[in-house]
């Protein structure tokens, strides 16, 4: 593994895929650019954009970028795509074809279930999802393990493609499709920022792979500072909760915004139902805490390094952004395959607004 921190010469390496046996099949030499976005919003993960002399449709094609340091050739792979060529230029010498890239699950998103299609209460819902995924498409899935069933039959609607009924049928076992770098399907855990440990810590220092320019961006419009909770006891009397954040320490009270804003919960999480006013009470504050809870969007470019992919939890310490011990979850990337081979990264993380 080369050390990303120091200089290094950087290739990149064109192949196309056998998609039955997901191996490289030979060297693609006449491409001339390309790029690749992974965004964890994108219904099929990951896309690229390459351009080539040849039309690369219906064909997949892996990326590779490849390190020389220290004498010693390394190469990472980028992400596999199954290329369709739209359009092409011609200059009147040559023709070029712009190719659209789509990761694997693209082969889920073209296909329907069955009508009335559907699974029975009481199966393994894990087992289901890979044996449903490995049928409907070519590249490798790494099976998902866990004992947790289906509660009641589990049916397929007309307008669901085989993606979205796997994805909502993996999401009752808090699962989300995924993909590793060599385009094999996976089943990840549904991500807790605060329990992930950081693949990686973004410094400024002088070893540091982070370039100088960031942008912050954060929405405080509909944090409220007031709740009003109705609910009801257990003889069905209704009851109400108002709270207040009128705390001087907080960015969202009272006090700080100089104004009220109302948010009123007549369906509380928790049931709606109380012994008590009291239970009721210590509920509306609890929740008033949960909603003081503000997303902070945070995009920068770094170097290469294989290790921070979407979904992956990095920590920054940007001493001069202010930036301190933060841990973040990266939601988006664009790596363009170019020299330097820098990739333009999204990241997202919380700051609770109302702490006593």
């Amino acid at each position: 593994m080369p050390d990303w921190t120091k200089s290094m010469e950087q290739t990149y390496l064109f192949y196309e895929v056998d998609p039955d046996a997901w191996t490289d099949e030979y060297t693609i030499s006449n491409i001339t650019s390309a790029s690749i976005t992974r965004d964890i919003g994108s219904e099929t993960l990951w896309s690229a954009n390459i351009e080539c002399d040849d039309d690369l449709s219906d064909r997949y094609i892996r990326i590779y970028l490849q390190t020389l340091q220290d004498r010693i050739n390394e190469r990472f792979p980028l992400g596999t795509f199954l290329c369709q060529t739209p359009g092409n230029k011609f200059d009147g010498k040559t023709r070029s074809n712009s190719a659209d890239g789509y990761s694997p699950l693209i082969e889920l998103k073209e296909k329907k279930l069955p009508l009335g299609f559907y699974i029975p209460k009481g199966d393994n819902i894990m087992e289901r999802a890979t044996q449903l995924t490995r049928e409907y498409l070519r590249a490798p899935v790494v099976p998902g393990s866990s004992r947790q069933t289906i509660v009641s039959d589990f049916v397929s609607q007309s307008s669901d493609t085989v993606l979205t009924f796997v994805a909502d049928l993996i999401a009752n076992d808090k699962r989300l499709f995924d993909l590793d770098d060599i385009g094999r399907v996976l089943f990840s855990p549904v991500p807790d920022i605060k329990s992930m440990y950081p693949v990686w810590t973004f410094t400024d220092d002088n070893s540091s792979i982070l370039y100088p320019d960031i942008s912050l961006e954060r929405d405080l419009y509909g944090v409220p500072n007031v709740l009003e909770v109705l609910g009801s006891t257990l003889d069905n009397h209704a009851i109400y909760s108002k709270v207040v954040n009128d705390n001087p320490n907080s960015e969202t009270s009272t006090v700080a915004r100089g104004r009220e804003i109302h948010y009123r919960e007549d369906s509380p999480s928790d049931g709606g139902t109380y012994t008590t006013q009291e239970e009721l009470d210590e509920y509306a504050e609890r929740r008033l805490k949960s909603l003081s809870n503000l997303e902070y969007t945070l995009s920068y470019t770094h170097g290469f390094c294989p290790d921070v992919n979407i979904g992956k939890c990095v920590r920054l310490n940007y001493d001069r952004a202010g930036l301190v011990n933060v841990k973040a979850r990266v939601t988006r990337q664009s790596i363009s395959c170019t020299p330097g081979a820098a990739v333009q990264e999204t990241v997202v993380f919380n700051k609770q607004l109302w702490k006593e």
